[in-house]
């Protein structure tokens, strides 16, 4: 089966494939030829997801899944959530200045405690007024310092529950099996192969 992922983020493109193996052909949004900047206006996860989903639904035709993914933080009442990948002013996608502003903002505060939480939007070509939703969460604690090289955006910096490193340190086979994204597609799978 054929299916669209709405990105072009290499790391979250190997990281779904790995997730469903070869139980769907997974192309990206560069492989349908889709160059755009899709909007992510919505001040919602889910907002955001549909948002992705249904533009490449619309405009391309192909049945498509989205993700919106947050780290929310408990002592920052949620931050930076929705806001995740722009949240260091005037940056976009810049993961150091993101960590750099979250463990100062953090400093100080006892509560360290996290979650990521990952919504997909399916979004099908032949029905266009339905759409469904599946929510993945992790949760964990936010480090004092950066550590480990693999992953991506927060990875260095958060540290899942049941385990004493980050996601960086652990390796992608170790998170792609406990991560919020993970938990998140295998209910997509499931729902899929239904």
């Amino acid at each position: 089966m054929k299916i669209v992922f709405a990105t072009n983020n290499s790391h979250k493109l190997s990281e779904i494939r790995s997730i469903l193996g070869d139980r769907f052909e997974v192309l990206s949004l560069s492989d349908i030829g889709c160059h755009a900047d899709i909007p992510e206006t919505a001040n919602t996860l889910e907002g955001n997801a549909i948002q992705k989903a249904r533009y490449v639904v619309e405009h391309f035709g192909y049945d498509c899944f989205a993700d919106d993914t947050g780290l929310e933080v408990a002592a920052l009442r949620g931050e930076p959530g929705v806001h995740s990948a722009r949240y260091a002013e005037g940056t976009d996608h810049d993961s150091e200045a993101n960590m750099r502003k979250l463990l100062q903002r953090l400093e100080g505060k006892e509560d360290r405690n996290a979650q990521f939480r990952t919504v997909i939007c399916l979004a099908r070509k032949d029905d266009d007024a339905d759409y469904s939703l599946f929510e993945g969460t992790v949760k964990g604690r936010i480090a004092e310092e950066k550590k480990g090289t693999e992953g991506f955006g927060y990875d260095p910096i958060f540290v899942p529950e049941g385990h004493d490193q980050s996601f960086a340190q652990l390796g992608l086979d170790i998170k792609n099996s406990i991560s919020h994204r993970a938990r998140a597609v295998e209910k997509l799978a499931r729902f899929l192969k239904r």
